[in-house]
């Protein structure tokens, strides 16, 4: 039942969402999730009633949402931001923007990409022959670049420069000086003139989980003589005219502005040198970095980033304009490789809750009838008698209360019901002992019991994959916000952490974003019996799909893209239904087929043996998770 104090403004605060939402993510009047994909509030789509209709389709969760108008507003807010710094600044020179298709490499996101992008000329990235073939396959624009970035062999080279004889605007970077001697010996033998690039290794740090990708120490990247080599091997040559890129990256999700001023300083400087040196650089390539702000605090914190895209490219733009006036040198077209910022939005996972798991003993009372042992007398004091005057002095006994319990039931003088009892009382201490500390006339709380509410948290049981659909999260500790679809009417009566259903002790989710902190437990609604109670990760685009996990062979989850049309109403776009276990068996090579004839059933067949074989060549259709 709903309770009349809690309102949707209090879940909107509670969960964060219109911070961290970016104008995608809010609540409706029905207290559900919506969804509004152009970030205008009076074109939105109810996640709720999304989900419900996917159920009644056989589409069941853990559900991976996407919606691919988000990766067209994108895309466009992207390239309207250096279009608006050019325009205030004066910037004479372009921008075209390069999708990483590392990011997320799947068909349908790459597809979306381009053909929003395709007006403003967008290109792609490749760090591999794969993603350099998925490139060459997409209806770019004539003018849209395709980079080749990473370590590469011969045959990488030789695919990107046949493209580029077959009249691609394929630009190679160059990672490490034994890559420029390849690249010239498979040019001269095509007979093509290579578009080349140079990667530099800055000094300047980044900033995040990811800042070791620049410095002095970072793994791509040539440094200042190297570059000098690479400009005298051209000149010798006689094709300086090829050297068309200068290149660097600082970093995925950069979280501080300043580091990106710094670069761009330094990189800057290096461009306008080589270009006085005579080498005729068309691009200054601020690789990618611009960051996502996971929890909406504005901050330098890892999850977090305290700029706008706005302040960005205005940033990028305006030192460019400033160091080539000093060093009076033409202005660089510009080139970035945004693709966390591109993708993340554009993606949730939504999961149904399937249980509850009671450590503390939270739905047991106790009765006792006098003649139990003293250490359970002894714990019944401590419970009956904690208070605010007391809290730190009565915790401390319960705590040697309980490990004389443990004590004595492994000596054999306590019974089974003597133990469930005494931990029963216990952990009844320990609610106790965290309301009082919830009282707001305290004004210090010990240490020690900061721990307290993490312990006392409820686990809800998740028929999801940590390791499949969140595995940065268990990986790198990556947040993502995280909230009910609906009942956002209720208020949330638990503290509880997310379990998912691997057999694995890592498969949980016990840090959750807060605006001020990172929180060990999240409020969320006791599932009722019979109806279920979902669960939304947000902005999950990135990365995520491809380092998706088989751990426990748990497959891929079945997808659904959504769009909103006019009248507010949703159409589904396409169901890519969950990988089967037999898809996910022949993954790891093992023929089903044989597997169901194995060593017991190849000889004469009782009817037992005949059922199960008959079972399990049913569950061969059938999805990895659970279904309830």
């Amino acid at each position: 039942m709903a309770m009349k104090n809690f309102t949707i403004q209090d879940a909107s605060e509670l969960y964060g969402v219109k911070e961290w939402g970016y104008g995608y993510f809010g609540i409706n009047s029905k207290g559900h999730l919506e969804v509004c994909p152009t970030q205008d509030e009076n074109l939105s789509m109810d996640v709720f009633e999304i989900v419900q209709h996917l159920r009644k389709k056989g589409v069941h969760p853990p559900l991976l949402l996407r919606f691919p108008q988000i990766l067209t507003t994108r895309v466009q807010e992207i390239n309207e931001a250096f279009r608006k710094a050019m325009r205030e600044c004066g910037y004479e020179g372009d921008y075209q923007g390069v999708f990483p298709v590392k990011t997320n490499q799947m068909k349908e996101v790459v597809d979306q990409v381009v053909k929003a992008g395709f007006k403003y000329r967008y290109g792609l990235e490749a760090g591999s022959k794969p993603e350099l073939m998925i490139a060459l396959s997409m209806n770019l624009h004539p003018e849209a670049l395709i980079l080749c970035n990473g370590y590469k062999d011969e045959n990488f080279i030789r695919m990107a420069l046949l493209a580029r004889r077959a009249g691609r605007n394929v630009l190679i970077t160059v990672e490490k000086m034994t890559e420029l001697p390849l690249i010239l010996k498979v040019a001269k033998e095509l007979k093509v003139e290579p578009l080349v690039g140079l990667r530099a290794k800055l000094s300047a740090p980044g900033a995040g989980k990811w800042e070791s990708s620049a410095g002095d120490h970072a793994k791509f990247g040539l440094t200042t003589r190297e570059i000098l080599e690479a400009v005298e091997v051209m000149e010798k040559r006689g094709m300086l005219e090829s050297i068309r890129e200068l290149h660097f990256h600082l970093g995925s999700q950069i979280t501080d502005i300043r580091r990106v001023k710094s670069a761009m300083k330094e990189a800057t400087r290096l461009y306008a040198k080589l270009r006085k040196r005579g080498v005729p650089i068309t691009y200054l390539n601020v690789g990618g970095g611009l960051g996502v702000d996971y929890d909406g605090s504005r901050t330098t914190f890892s999850s977090s980033m305290n700029y706008t895209v706005n302040e960005y490219a205005a940033d990028v733009v305006w030192n460019v304009k400033e160091i080539c006036g000093q060093e009076q040198v033409p202005l660089p077209n510009l080139l970035s490789e945004s693709g966390r910022a591109v993708v993340a939005y554009h993606q949730m996972v939504v999961v149904d809750i399937i249980g509850l798991i009671d450590t503390t003993y939270a739905k047991y009372k106790v009765e006792l009838t006098g003649q139990e042992p003293q250490i359970i007398k002894d714990l019944a004091y401590t419970r009956d008698h904690i208070s605010v005057k007391n809290f730190a002095e009565m915790y401390h006994d319960a705590i040697t209360q309980k490990d004389e319990l443990l004590t004595l039931f492994n000596l054999g003088y306590l019974s089974l019901e003597d133990r469930a009892k005494g931990e029963t009382i216990f952990w009844e201490v320990c609610r106790k002992l965290s309301r009082i500390l919830s009282y707001k006339s305290l004004k210090y709380i010990p240490e020690e019991f900061q721990d307290l509410s993490k312990s006392l948290a409820d686990k809800l049981i998740a028929n999801f994959s940590v390791f499949q659909s969140l595995p940065d999260h268990w990986a790198i500790d990556q947040l993502f916000p995280v909230m009910p679809v609906h009942r956002l009417k209720e208020k949330p009566t638990l503290s509880a952490t997310l379990c998912d259903i691997t057999c694995d002790s890592d498969g949980k989710v016990d840090k959750f974003i807060d605006l001020k902190d990172v929180r060990d437990e999240i409020p969320l609604h006791e599932p009722k019996p019979g109806e279920p109670y979902y669960l939304a990760f947000f902005m999950t685009g990135a990365y995520q799909d491809t380092l998706g996990m088989r751990h426990n062979l748990f497959g891929t989850p079945n997808e659904a893209h959504v769009v909103v049309n006019e009248d507010e109403d949703f159409r589904i776009q396409q169901i890519v239904p969950a990988q089967t276990i037999d898809e996910v068996l022949r993954s790891v090579h093992y023929d089903p087929a044989q597997l169901i004839e194995g060593p017991a059933r190849k000889g004469k067949r009782g009817d037992a043996e005949e059922d199960l074989r008959s079972f399990l060549v049913e569950q061969r259709k059938l999805h990895t998770y659970l279904d309830v």
